[in-house]
């Protein structure tokens, strides 16, 4: 059973040649990552109870803390996407990232270690990462932990919901090794969750009595939200019983579909890129699919396919891509310039590859974009150009009559090999 939805970030982070059977079914898409708190106010927003918190920018948010929360016990929790928090470093030496407490000064206290220090994790870069917000919440009695997610799975063609009495752990294990503990029940996207599959999912929750219906509620309002929100996923692990006979969501991993980008502009910008490669950042304001690599030739070219099969070509000769690029179908002039500024600012890139087929694209628009570009960055690594395509000989034409330096390709394996070749 499969639970996640394989992206092409995934497959050219391994920096290695991937069979072409293996990419059936990659998408070239940039995921939005919410904070931890930012997630908590969504699910808050459509009705899904959670504990209740406070956020801190700055200490004195943390004021009165005693007035804004009345646990039992307070949980101190510093912001960041990476995981093993808990675990985790400041440069400052303070030690974890995750502290709890029941005294609301020992709170504040702890707040002031986390907010503008580095943490570092097993899973951060080796100098940090920044935390400028700190989520001080109340502690959650835990009496029973069960597991709930809602996707878009492509085996079934929509949204499934995968439930399971065992929470709290690795969900793949449990389907692994007890999957009699799973349920996986798909739902028509027109008819929705019912009150008769929202009780189903409760009772093969074991959740008893009142419980059961607030734990059908529950379900009922975190579909409203996958709807609403366009998510492609909204697993929440754990998803608890609590012995004051509460049905609360305790973590929430929420996955957005870029392609609603346009009309969930707010919930789009509530994206946290402190933590993402700024060049990936700049691509993405011009519409361009860009992921850093560890390799020497920086890649340009329309298609992830295309790009995919680029990749490849270069390694097959010796060398390794610096990037994956695709500038899309719809390319313009001023998105060639800034992806030739990208690709550029990455100081390993010794050589440029650009593998144009010009179906939709223009290939006279890439190649006047070319020139443009290496114009106004004064470009000084080799640029080797493999064009085909609509208005190809227009394109060609306008890179001879550039006067620079580039060198053309006839197809995409001379073009890895001049590209190999020129550093």
């Amino acid at each position: 059973m499969a639970f996640h939805i394989p992206t092409l970030r995934n497959v050219v982070r391994l920096g290695k040649c991937i069979p072409t059977k293996c990419r059936v079914n990659i998408q070239s898409v940039r995921h939005l990552n919410l904070l931890e708190y930012q997630s908590k106010t969504l699910l808050e927003k459509y009705n899904v109870t959670v504990q209740k918190f406070i956020v801190a920018d700055k200490i004195d948010d943390t004021n009165c803390l005693s007035a804004k929360l009345r646990p039992g016990e307070y949980v101190v929790k510093a912001q960041i996407l990476a995981g093993g928090r808990g675990l985790g470093v400041f440069d400052s030496g303070f030690k974890g990232g995750v502290h709890l407490t029941k005294d609301p000064v020992k709170a504040k206290n702890l707040v002031g270690e986390m907010l503008h220090k580095k943490l570092i994790t097993k899973q951060t870069p080796k100098e940090g990462i920044p935390v400028n917000h700190v989520m001080v919440a109340e502690s959650v009695d835990i009496l029973r932990e069960t597991y709930l997610c809602i996707l878009m799975d492509r085996e079934y063609n929509g949204p499934v919901i995968i439930a399971s009495p065992a929470g709290g752990m690795d969900i793949e294990d449990v389907a692994h090794k007890t999957p009699e503990l799973i349920k996986t029940l798909p739902v028509d996207i027109f008819e929705g969750v019912t009150d008769g599959m929202a009780n189903d999912l409760a009772e093969f929750l074991l959740f008893k009595g009142d419980l059961k219906k607030k734990a059908a509620q529950e379900i009922k309002h975190l579909w409203e939200m996958f709807l609403k929100v366009d998510a492609v996923q909204v697993e929440i692990n754990p998803f608890v019983e609590t012995p004051q006979g509460q049905v609360v969501s305790v973590d929430a991993k929420i996955g957005f579909d870029d392609n609603a980008k346009f009309r969930q502009q707010e919930i789009f910008a509530m994206e946290d890129t402190t933590e993402s490669d700024p060049r990936e950042v700049e691509a993405n304001k011009y519409n361009l699919n860009y992921i850093g690599m560890d390799g020497n030739i920086g890649c340009l070219v329309n298609g992830a396919g295309l790009a995919m099969a680029t990749m490849d070509i270069i390694q097959l000769y010796g060398a390794s891509p610096a990037n994956f690029l695709d500038v899309g179908g719809t390319v313009q002039e001023q998105q060639v310039l800034q992806a030739f500024k990208i690709l550029t600012s990455d100081k390993n890139v010794k050589a440029i590859l650009v593998n144009v087929f010009g179906g939709i694209v223009n290939c006279a628009t890439i190649a006047s974009g070319i020139v443009g570009a290496s114009k106004s960055i004064e470009l000084k690594v080799p640029l080797i150009v493999r064009l085909e395509g609509t208005n190809v000989d227009a394109a060609k034409k306008i890179l001879k009559e550039s006067g620079l330096p580039i060198q053309s390709a006839s197809d995409l394996d001379d073009a890895a090999k001049k590209a190999v070749a020129s550093i």
